[in-house]
């Protein structure tokens, strides 16, 4: 049958017939002649017509009570009919829909993830009111009646294979009479990775665009749903229980679920591919040579045997945390009772602990420790601060960076997960402090766990209330020699001494404290104890050890720790700054910690900056908090006043130039220096006019934006003044005349002729040196020198803003202007000089300084102040005793190196520029037209940003990416930028672009 003709016939759509995959119907693509699209469906011979009735009616229903459900809507033929039979086959038609198969789409994100979730759950709610007589139809896919499989199981040839389904099925009949309980419900009953689209954008965000395939849709409970979908996104995943976790915290924040049908998820999970494999079994005896039945049948083997080790009741316990429910009916009595007995309990240190200060080891709030990687050994010992007899408190659920032994961390990446979120409550005193024991309990753990940073001396005691329920209490950093006196097995009366705390010495190397956690379920903690989580798991552990603040006598507040509202820092920023102060990234970053080349949230996260150029030479560099810490303390006035700190700072910055450069003047910002700069121009020459470079940036003050292409050529900017001339940016990989130097430079002319034409007089020529914000750009050789010899021969002075590229950032040069042969008559310097600290400075010739002293005041009220001048000239110190300019050469050459072999996998990588660790990739949908590739650039800093990978991007699409880390970014560093940036650049998106 032509379905050609069939589809002009019944439903006058013509076009073009593209085949789908499918297991048992033809599918076509329809691409109708006015560029619409469609699915036309013919189905298999003998097909009952009453289940593609039963499809038709779901989708009417589905377009009125959710139209925007991301599912199909039928299209009815000509004759208003929902389907039709063409020989001895029923064909119909729906709509197409945007996006890629889940199943090879890529990445399958945590958010994607509880996309599927939150998609899956409004699917049931929209299906809630949707009845059929189909729907209880006998199904082998049907959860409700997977016992068919229990028999098939001879099928797996495999005596291993068939264990771990058969396992899998014992569990499923176990747990049926109460799945059997459950309300039923119209269920898809198929979301597996082949049934979903999904769509990414350029902002780095991906939806499911489509649900599809409703031919196994029937009634049931509406976990089946959940656990059918896990099941296959959770295929090949590294930890499957925490994917699962967000698959059911997207459901559940649709359409809460109950405990008890939590607590059935993960065996129907199981469950489901224990059917997955049989029925592949049984399909290869009958369709040997068919690709299609064995599908899934590889990774579903990998996940079964990989979830066999799970305890299924902590899974139940998880998935019930992070959906914010108890983890176990008795967990919840548990908590009850302890807030009920409040005040009763025992003082742990024999104290009543009211009114004890409590202090901060937040990583938001302390800088502790200095190198958030490397906690010191005095630093460990002191911690809560200097020693003394007083107790002191550290709060329960707080982010410390303070964890920095190798055990804290999932790997050795800097990146890596890191365990943060302290789960117990600290009571910081004097060694050898009695430790008591708040009710009666049982002794359960002993142990000397001595690594560096580790518990020390560990107890653990099993309590019950008096409804029976138990419950743990742990004790860490105990003195060892106290413990050694106590049995396993041993009963402790409620307020009995049974240990000490333990010294730094014998403690883990910590300041003396207790370290004291509530446990509400054991088995989650045996053999591992932990005391910290990371964020990731924050819901979970927090759980299983929630705040003790009860058996302490104090209520909960007191002792916890309160994050950040970050929803509501945005909105009073969003309130009180102009809306064009922007924020970097589609997802916001709030960053309170840096270090070197990271930077780090509230919840100890670290993310590496390859992005700033203001910290120079790393974040929080001790050097310079040293002698900032030293000045503030003794003066910080300006420059109307004789200081030898002014004096040495001009010298040492003075020093790196050649000798033609010889006076300075000390400004807050870049923006200030270039209107300095314009100012000696126009006093040296007596000239107004400008030339400048196209989409150049020299800041944001009056004169800099009329300097600045990048601002005044804005759609919403001011236009460019009459007295500045623009030329035509120098690159070599976008311009017309290639790496032709000269060619470029030619420009001059013209704009010097349209200077004359309105009668204007030149005062100088101002670019970038290295173009920044027009794109990382490398002028051609000989560019300056050109550009120069026009200008001075014209009459106007040649100013060069080293602001992105001076200071050693370029490895073999210290000035970007040594590139290219040349000597500036003035230099700009912005934000680097001083490490974030506000600061810029002008060189130029004794001469312009000279034309400049007119009589008139020049003054900075806090440019050249004392202590900015300290800071700048340590800051050049650091340059050169560090060694990094020969850093920025050798890693900005392996960073160049590492994008140019990517280049070679990834058409979409146009040129790779850069010198040292001023470095722009650009990127583009066709090598050959040069197209901008702006959506992947976009797509590819918020994906990035999302691995926790900070860029820019910049050039006049905006296709650019801008890397120009601090100069510490060492290998390590490179080696996760590069690791993570392949990896987006094989992601769906980019591989659809162009």
């Amino acid at each position: 049958m032509p379905w050609q003709t069939a589809l002009a016939r019944n439903y006058r759509i013509y076009g073009a017939l593209a085949p789908l995959p499918g297991e048992y119907d033809l599918n076509f693509l329809v691409t109708a002649s006015d560029g619409a699209q469609y699915v036309l469906k013919v189905m298999r011979p003998g097909c009952d017509p009453a289940l593609v009735e039963m499809q038709c009616v779901a989708l009417e229903h589905l377009a009125v009570v959710a139209p925007d459900l991301p599912a199909p809507r039928l299209v009815r033929t000509i004759t208003d009919e929902p389907f039709i039979a063409e020989a001895d086959r029923l064909i119909w038609l729906i709509t197409a829909l945007p996006g890629e198969l889940y199943a090879t789409f890529r990445p399958h994100t945590a958010a994607l993830r509880a996309e599927l979730g939150r998609q899956s759950a409004r699917l049931d709610q929209a299906l809630a009111g949707f009845s059929h007589a189909l729907l209880d139809r006998p199904l082998k896919w049907n959860l409700l009646q997977a016992d068919w499989a229990i028999d098939a199981l001879p099928a797996i040839a495999d005596a291993e294979q068939r264990h771990l389904a058969a396992t899998a099925l014992g569990a499923y009949a176990q747990i049926r009479p109460a799945l059997l309980a459950l309300p039923r419900t119209a269920i898809h009953n198929d979301l597996n990775d082949y049934n979903l689209l999904v769509t990414a954008n350029a902002r780095g965000q991906f939806a499911i665009s489509g649900l599809l395939d409703f031919g196994d849709l029937c009634a049931a409970p509406r976990v089946c749903e959940v656990a059918i979908a896990a099941a296959y996104a959770l295929l090949d995943q590294p930890d499957p229980l925490r994917a699962l976790s967000e698959i059911v915290t997207g459901y559940h924040a649709v359409w809460p679920l109950s405990a008890a049908e939590i607590d059935l998820i993960w065996p129907l999970v199981r469950t489901r591919l224990a059917v997955s494999v049989v029925n592949s079994a049984l399909m290869k005896q009958q369709r040997p040579d068919d690709p299609y039945v064995t599908i899934s049948e590889a990774p579903a083997w990998r996940l079964l045997a990989a979830t066999a080790t799970i305890d299924p009741d902590l899974a139940a316990a998880r998935l019930r945390a992070v959906c914010g429910l108890p983890i176990s009916d008795a967990a919840a009595r548990v908590m009850a009772w302890l807030y009920e007995q409040r005040g009763r309990f025992a003082p742990v240190l024999g104290r009543d602990l009211a009114g004890v200060p409590v202090v901060s080891l937040a990583a938001s709030e302390t800088p502790l420790p200095q190198d958030p990687f490397a906690l010191t050994v005095a630093e460990a010992a002191t911690v809560a601060g200097p020693a003394n007899d007083e107790v002191r408190i550290g709060r329960y659920g707080e982010p410390r960076l303070i964890y920095t032994a190798p055990a804290f961390f999932a790997g050795s990446s800097p990146l890596a997960e890191r365990r943060t979120i302290h789960l117990g409550v600290d009571l910081f005193a004097p060694p050898g402090t009695p430790v008591c024991a708040p009710l009666e309990g049982v002794v359960v753990m002993i142990e000397q766990r001595s690594a560096p940073l580790d518990y020390g001396g560990t107890v653990v005691l099993q309590h019950q209330t008096p409804a029976g329920d138990h419950f743990y209490t742990l004790y860490g950093h105990l003195d060892p020699i106290c413990i050694s006196k106590l049995a396993v097995g041993q009963t402790l009366a409620a307020g009995q001494l049974f240990a000490a705390l333990g010294s730094s010495a014998n403690n883990g190397g910590w300041q003396p404290h207790l370290h004291f956690q509530l446990i509400l379920n054991y088995r989650a903690m045996t053999g591992q104890w932990p005391g910290v989580a990371a964020a990731e798991e924050q819901a979970w552990w927090q759980a299983v050890c929630p705040n003790p603040a009860a058996l302490l006598n104090l209520v909960d507040d007191y002792i916890a720790y309160h994050p950040l509202d970050a929803a509501g820092l945005l909105r009073e920023r969003r309130s009180h700054f102009a809306g064009n102060l922007r924020l970097s990234y589609a997802e916001p970053c709030t960053l309170l910690r840096g270090w070197r080349h990271y930077l780090f949230d509230e919840w100890g996260r670290a993310y590496l900056d390859a992005y700033n150029n203001v910290p120079h030479v790393g974040h929080a560099h001790p050097r310079i908090q040293a002698v900032a810490a030293q000045q503030l303390r003794m003066l910080n006035t300006n420059t109307r006043y004789l200081h030898p700190a002014q004096i040495a700072f001009a010298h040492e910055l003075l020093a790196k130039f050649p000798p033609s450069l010889s006076v300075c003047f000390f400004v807050n910002s870049g923006s200030e220096a270039n209107e300095l700069a314009l100012r000696l121009a126009r006093a040296a020459t007596g000239g107004r006019d400008m030339i400048t470079i196209d989409h150049g940036y020299h800041g944001h003050t009056t004169g800099a934006i009329d300097i600045s292409a990048y601002k005044f050529n804005h759609p919403a900017g001011s236009g460019k003044p009459d007295w500045v001339q623009v030329v035509l940016a120098p690159d070599p990989y976008r311009g017309p005349y290639g790496n032709d130097g000269e060619r470029y430079a030619a420009a001059i002319d013209a704009a010097l002729e349209r200077i004359a034409a309105r009668g204007g007089r030149l005062a100088g020529f101002i670019a970038e040196t290295f173009p920044s914000v027009a794109g990382q750009i490398i002028p051609p050789p000989g560019y300056l020198a050109a550009v120069y010899r026009r200008i001075r021969a014209a009459g106007g002075v040649c100013i060069a803003d080293e602001v992105q590229t001076g200071l050693g950032r370029l490895g073999t040069y210290y000035w970007a202007f040594e590139t290219q042969g040349v000597v500036p008559d003035i230099v700009v310097l912005g934000k680097p000089l001083g490490n974030g600290h506000p600061i810029g400075a002008v060189i130029t010739t004794a001469e312009i300084a000279r034309a400049f002293d007119n009589g008139i005041e020049f003054f900075s009220t806090f440019g050249g102040s004392t202590l900015s001048c300290v800071i700048g000239r340590e800051v050049l110190r650091i340059i050169d005793e560090e060694g990094f300019m020969a850093h920025a050469a050798q890693i900005g050459d392996e960073l160049l190196a590492g994008l140019r072999e990517l280049q070679q996998r990834h058409a979409i990588i146009g040129d790779v520029r850069g010198m040292g660790l001023f470095i722009g990739v650009e990127l583009v949908n066709d090598r050959a037209t040069r197209a901008p590739a702006t959506a992947a650039a976009a797509y590819l800093k918020e994906r990035l940003r999302a691995e926790r990978v900070l860029i820019g991007t910049e050039g006049p699409f905006d296709n650019v990416l801008k890397i120009r880390p601090p100069l510490t970014f060492d290998r390590a560093a490179l080696d996760v930028f590069l690791d993570r940036f392949a990896a987006i650049l094989g992601e769906s998106f980019i591989a659809r672009q162009g």
